[in-house]
């Protein structure tokens, strides 16, 4: 997208970011940073947390109104086990789109008054190459209505502002 003036920082950025996310799932940061990876295994898109978390990366697409191209955070969720290993044995599978969704909770913290951990929302698997969806369904909160309803391209700036300037 084309570059803006930051209302934060008063710079002008050359593009747009619309795709943001953490490194890791919330309960991740929560864990001594020396017992992490014995305790918390961590690939880009997995995560299991003392053998009993399960957690996946998927892609949370909110639409800009007028624009082609979604605002989209890259948004942790647990899954239960049974639905963690299946996905992981899908993860290379041609067809695996055709997978019924996944019930999950939301395991990133967004900038938004209200707090989405533990959202409610579902996992949806994607064709090869392309990360699984996620929808969220908590009706009311802003996240799941901008979801739903999408946002302005202003809205879409103060989102990655909010982002670049925590």
């Amino acid at each position: 997208m084309q570059g803006f003036h930051c209302a934060t920082c008063g710079e002008y950025h050359d593009e747009l970011p619309t795709t943001f996310g953490a490194p890791a799932p919330a309960a991740w940061y929560d864990l001594p940073e020396a017992e992490r990876e014995q305790r918390a295994p961590l690939s880009s898109d997995q995560c299991i947390i003392d053998d009993t978390h399960h957690f996946v990366l998927g892609r949370l697409e909110i639409p800009i109104i007028g624009s082609p191209e979604p605002f989209v955070w890259l948004t942790w969720v647990t899954v239960s086990e049974a639905d963690f290993y299946r996905t992981s044995e899908l993860w290379e599978t041609p067809g695996r789109e055709r997978e019924p969704p996944y019930a999950a909770r939301v395991q990133s913290e967004f900038p938004y008054e209200v707090s989405t951990l533990n959202l409610k929302a579902t996992l949806q698997t994607q064709a090869l190459g392309d990360r699984p969806l996620v929808f969220v369904d908590a009706g009311d909160h802003p996240l799941a209505l901008q979801q739903n309803t999408g946002i302005t391209h202003d809205q879409a700036r103060q989102l990655a502002e909010r982002c670049l300037h925590p």
